[in-house]
């Protein structure tokens, strides 16, 4: 009997590799983390299939896509024959309504994992961030992925990913069989947009007084391996992702070459709520929190399952910093090129002792 076509032979090989693996689902997977998480999920020869969900079409046509909101109760028949789902719908907008972020979130959760378990899926990987740990001056260095959860919603976006973390808690009780995995990156960095971020696209780096500010990141790519690990259960329950170790304030002024402004604690936290109270930043006073305590952590979980990152803290600072070059942020604010000169050369002070002349000049813009 002779031997089958050599494309025949590649089409049985092909089919038998795509039959082993689970199926994952992606919320969320049409942008950002969700669209490169889906491209290397096709890729994987440990994967299936893959399912697109987003309210629109990405551009990975290997996935089967379906268009919906994930707030939307249809979305447990699109789930069905899933065996994992990896949410990723979230909305961190620092320019969208607060109110409305947090009713997206939540709901898209709370639908999420009412849905998988309806359709008979046995886990839902959620993301949300390290900051659930809290930035604070007791903090052990590094924090323990068992540490206790000591956040508040004062910072942006908090909030909702502790609620979100909440309902991951709740999930297995209301719904007897479905796994919940949660992962907690480190400072995000890869095509973000976050209050952290932008801290890096000041004039000066800000430094409230008798803080001891770390820094430890974790770029995308690392985050979409760690992803990919949960999604393959090859490490499950609550894990942070990062870099290994950290950078001391003074190291990421040196790398960085921006110079710090110290400010006196009362002065900077004052200064950052009014100009968040009036609208004039996006950011809550609660941000600098992050910037001044430490909240770097464990990854042991991850390197226990033989994970390791591909990048340093050294190598993605170095990648934030050429993301951000030409862009000028003062106390969460983006400038203009005009208001970036005059706060190039009067120091990142203008964002917070400025503060008074930034509301005048605002309150006269209304008539008040």
């Amino acid at each position: 009997m002779s031997s089958p076509d050599p494309q025949v032979r590649a089409a049985r090989n092909l089919s038998t590799s795509t039959s082993r693996g689970p199926v994952v689902a992606v919320t969320g997977a049409a942008s950002g983390i969700g669209a490169l998480l889906t491209a290397r999920l096709v890729a994987s020869d440990e994967v299936k299939q893959v399912v697109a969900l987003d309210e629109r079409r990405g551009e990975v046509s290997e996935a089967t896509w379906h268009i919906l909101d994930v707030r939307d109760p249809a979305i447990a028949e699109k789930l069905r024959g899933a065996d994992v789902v990896v949410h990723l719908a979230l909305d961190l907008d620092l320019e969208t309504d607060a109110a409305a972020r947090t009713a997206y979130n939540v709901r898209g959760t709370q639908t999420v994992l009412t849905a998988a378990a309806a359709a008979g899926v046995h886990r839902v990987v959620l993301c949300t961030s390290a900051m659930v740990y809290g930035a604070l001056p007791d903090n052990d260095i590094p924090l323990s992925e068992d540490a206790e959860l000591r956040a508040t919603a004062e910072a942006t976006g908090v909030g909702d990913l502790l609620e979100i973390e909440r309902l991951g808690r709740r999930a297995p009780r209301a719904h007897p069989g479905l796994n919940v995995t949660v992962v907690r990156p480190a400072v995000l960095v890869g095509g973000t947009d976050t209050a952290l971020t932008r801290y890096f696209e000041s004039p000066r780096l800000l430094v409230v007084a008798g803080s001891r500010p770390t820094w430890q990141f974790c770029h995308v790519d690392d985050l979409c391996s760690a992803l990919e690990y949960a999604a393959l259960e090859k490490v499950e329950g609550e894990f942070a992702v990062g870099c290994d170790g950290w950078l001391e304030q003074e190291e990421v002024e040196e790398l960085s070459g921006i110079r710090r402004m110290e400010l006196p604690s009362a002065v900077a936290l004052g200064a950052a709520a009014r100009l968040h109270r009036i609208g004039l930043t996006p950011s809550p006073a609660g941000d600098l929190a992050y910037t001044m305590h430490p909240w770097v952590v464990s990854v042991g979980r991850l390197h226990d399952a033989g994970w390791r990152p591909q990048w340093t803290n050294e190598e993605v600072l170095a990648e934030l910093l050429e993301e951000v070059a030409g862009r000028h942020t003062v106390a969460g604010r983006r400038l203009g090129r005009k208001d970036a000169t005059a706060a190039g050369a009067a120091g990142a002070t203008v964002a917070l002792l400025g503060a008074a002349a930034v509301v005048r000049r605002a309150r006269k813009r209304r008539g008040l």
